[in-house]
């Protein structure tokens, strides 16, 4: 049970909330945690009220167990009764939490990892299933996806059409499938796209064994553990390496803002139609 939050350190972590800190604080007071559901970046807590807890991770959002005094960029810290104290860490401030009312998912089953209920908050209703999602239908994503022109990294990548996949796991999967990320959606047939969604599944979940991809100390778990994925990198981070399959040298090239990693020999780029 949510007992109480410690004065607020940071009203901009509640910029999606409908009202204001003290609002916020007083929809959670005496509130029940039912459970926890993750769909992509978001994670909601249905609570005993009816309504949720919705935390948008963002860029560099956390959830952490703390206790005594604030740690650095500590927005949000809630206090629970019999247990430690959580709070919410955001370097770049992307994130943020809010209570939001739940709605029934359209195809009605369940909403996200974590929770059998088919209940969803209404902010979170325009981002698709999660990449491991049990209830992911995959044939309608492979569908939607050879619809699109666009390169298929930034169809990976669209949370419209899938969640769940970052751009490091990105890069991991695409190498691992063998394929060029600008490669047009269209171009990939259903045999490649099982291929390709099967190696996002194995990525994320080696990575999730790991405790995910850590370059900075400030990304850390629950516990505030560094993860350990990125020391079997094979794409990304790995300009100049040679590439585990055929020892050509790995390339980076900026792509939307960020990078892009990929063998130019294992992975070759596939021409748009004409």
């Amino acid at each position: 049970m949510y007992k109480r939050q410690i004065p607020n350190r940071d009203s901009r972590a509640l910029k999606r909330h409908w009202g204001s800190a003290q609002n916020f604080a007083s929809a959670l007071s005496g509130s029940r945690i039912e459970s926890a559901v993750r769909r992509g970046k978001f994670v909601w807590c249905p609570l005993d009220s009816g309504d949720a807890l919705v935390i948008h991770l963002g860029m560099s959002g956390q959830i952490r167990v703390v206790d005594g005094e604030p740690i650095r960029h500590e927005r949000v810290r809630l206090v629970l009764d019999g247990q430690s104290p959580v709070a919410f860490i955001d370097q770049r401030l992307f994130g943020s939490l809010a209570i939001d009312t739940l709605v029934e998912v359209a195809d009605g089953r369940a909403a996200g990892l974590g929770s059998d209920d088919a209940w969803i908050p209404s902010s979170v209703t325009h981002i698709a299933r999660d990449i491991l999602d049990p209830a992911l239908d995959l044939a309608g994503l492979i569908a939607a996806f050879r619809k699109r022109t666009t390169g298929v990294k930034i169809a990976m990548l669209n949370q419209n059409l899938v969640s769940g996949i970052g751009n490091i796991y990105a890069d991991e999967a695409l190498w691992a499938a063998g394929i060029h990320y600008a490669t047009p959606a269209d171009r990939l047939r259903p045999i490649d796209y099982r291929r390709l969604f099967a190696a996002v599944r194995d990525v994320m979940t080696t990575a999730l064994d790991a405790g995910g991809t850590s370059f900075d100390a400030l990304y850390v778990n629950v516990n505030g553990e560094s993860g350990y994925f990125d020391v079997s990198l094979n794409a990304y981070g790995q300009a100049g390496k040679p590439c585990a399959r055929c020892e050509t040298l790995i390339v980076r090239e900026p792509w939307q803002n960020r990078s892009s990693h990929f063998c130019p020999r294992c992975q070759r780029a596939v021409r748009p139609r004409r």
